[in-house]
């Protein structure tokens, strides 16, 4: 995650010795409302519950709120809730704050203008990195970097969704809020299903950055699948690694079992590179080895090569998403070929998902999406989770990744075509308005050239000659398979996003949409001495994954 670490101390060890500006009132309903602005002056604000420190954070507390922000207090009905700020200004704004049943705005939740309805985003507040993607007893969790009191970064939680299908999200209370030992950055999460560390069998444990003075790395458990959690008592399992890592920046912890050698492993990014440590019980940690390679948020996995399980690569990546395929022994990672990119654009800090069940087998992603919603009571949102595979190409190995099979749930009015030329393609696309739509198309060349793909108010691009998308005017760069002609687009459209997979998952462009539209559909834009042949076309149209 993008991170400012002097505004991380700040954040989280504010005094409020000198707080003069107090309001009272006793908890009768499940949410407290907050006033806030998309951007102002911060207010450090402090709860107590019955004299005891509830809760500490930053809001833009204001008289002409942008939106409402809430907090879930409904544990601690009938009791005295005191709240603090130390900002004069705010003063009169304590009597704004308010108790409800229900969330600000409740019936207009998920129909915002510039809801994603393809995408999960929270229902109030910033959203950053997936943490935690983690398979459990049917559903899946996505827990997620989250400032549930402001449009923008701070104030570090983890979030919390779950789903039965990777489509359709409910989003449950928060599962970690800072600590003693710091605000809550990255990490993963998994099951132990041996009882390895002590917590229980199948207790639900993530180890995640929590940062104070410095990053350290810290466990919580959960044994009711994840709707609460524990800390450790004896956190940080790993102590502030400043003077061995050479650099303050050590963080974003994944871990993954390791069967050859009975131990659980965790990546760890460390000083511009990724660290690898080992354990018994997941509370013990051993260092073993350092590699200079991708900028934090790393990830090791193993794959098998077109689905043959008899030959495998070890896979590890970084939150820009860059990759390099190598081998593992369960304490050295060993990278075998050249840094390649499998993403571009608005995307940041994927994670897989642990514990898929083998029957599936399939290695799941989702990444942060860095599209901003402005003027809405939310910001940012996921990216659309994909599959991951290695495939053999006239490049070599490369990392492949496409939209999971479940989009098929949202698909409705299907229309597939086959061999148009572009002026016939359009005739199929000029009333297709681009809202929420799933398309597929395989281009074939008949001369050399240049097209555009208007999508709305926004241009897709594509230099058949130098491998060059354009999009609204800003490059992308892709590094082609040698002796490829056809050209095979797969295109996620949703109200704030594209996403764009292009030749079957060879390389993916998440890119943000103009939010002001123009009720246009969507058209092939060629230069004159381009001919192209449109082999292929499936136009979907989708629900909302809110409905």
């Amino acid at each position: 995650m993008r991170i400012n670490l002097a505004l991380v101390f700040l954040l989280f060890h504010f005094q409020l010795t000198y707080a003069q500006y107090k309001r009272e009132l006793i908890i009768k309903n499940q949410y407290i409302h907050f006033p806030v602005t998309e951007s102002g002056e911060l207010s450090k604000v402090n709860l107590t519950i019955e004299g005891n420190i509830f809760r500490n954070f930053e809001l833009n507390l204001s008289g002409k709120p942008d939106f409402w922000v809430y907090l879930d207090v409904s544990a601690y009905e009938g009791k005295r809730l005191t709240i603090i700020s130390d900002n004069k200004k705010t003063k009169d704004l304590l009597s704004d704050i308010y108790q409800s049943d229900k969330i600000s705005y409740f019936d207009d939740l998920y129909k915002e203008k510039h809801r994603p309805q393809l995408h999960f985003s929270s229902k109030r507040g910033w959203l950053n990195d997936p943490n935690g993607l983690v398979y459990y007893e049917g559903e899946y969790h996505l827990f997620y970097q989250h400032n549930p009191y402001g449009w923008e970064w701070g104030n570090m939680h983890w979030g919390h969704a779950v789903s039965k299908d990777l489509i359709h999200w409910v989003q449950l209370p928060i599962a970690l809020y800072p600590d003693v030992n710091g605000v809550c950055f990255s990490g993963g999460t998994l099951i132990d299903k041996n009882n390895s560390s002590g917590f229980g069998k199948n207790a639900m444990i993530a180890l995640y950055t929590s940062v104070a003075k410095e990053q350290t790395q810290s466990l919580a458990y959960s044994l009711d699948n994840g709707r609460s959690w524990s800390r450790y008592s004896e956190n940080p399992v790993i102590p502030g690694r400043s003077e061995e890592a050479g650099s303050p920046e050590v963080r974003d912890p994944n871990v993954f079992w390791h069967e050859p050698t009975s131990r659980w492993v965790m990546i760890l990014f460390e000083n511009m590179g990724h660290s690898i440590f080992t354990s018994k019980d997941l509370v013990n940690w051993q260092f073993e080895s350092h590699f200079e390679t991708f900028h934090e948020c790393p990830e090791l996995f193993e794959l098998p090569i077109d689905g043959d399980t008899n030959k495998t690569k070890w896979v590890t990546y970084g939150a820009a998403g860059y990759y390099t395929i190598g081998s593992f022994d369960g304490k050295i990672f060993t990278p075998e070929f050249g840094q390649f990119r499998y993403v571009d654009g608005e995307f940041y800090a994927a994670q897989t998902y642990e514990n898929i069940p083998s029957e599936d087998g399939r290695q799941i992603q989702i990444g942060w999406a860095t599209i901003e919603t402005p003027d809405m009571p939310f910001n940012m949102m996921m990216g659309f989770p994909t599959e991951l595979t290695l495939r053999e190409t006239a490049n070599g190995i490369r990392l492949f990744n496409e939209p999971i099979s479940e989009i098929e749930i949202l698909h409705k009015n299907v229309r597939k075509y086959k061999n148009l030329t572009w002026e016939e393609t359009n005739e199929r696309l000029k009333k297709q308005y681009p809202d929420m739509l799933h398309l597929k198309m395989i281009l074939e060349p008949i001369s050399a050239g240049t097209f555009k793909l208007r999508i709305g108010s926004d241009y897709l691009g594509y230099e058949w000659y130098n491998n060059k998308f354009n999009y609204n005017e800003r490059e992308y760069s892709y590094n082609r398979e040698l002796g490829r002609k056809e050209l095979t687009l797969e295109i996620i459209v949703d109200r704030t996003s594209i996403e764009v997979y292009v030749d079957r998952g060879a390389y993916t462009i998440v890119l943000p949409r103009t939010l002001e539209q123009q009720k246009r559909g969507l058209a092939f834009e060629l230069n004159p001495e381009f001919k192209m042949l449109v082999k292929s076309l499936e136009i979907y149209e989708l629900s909302s994954i809110w409905n």
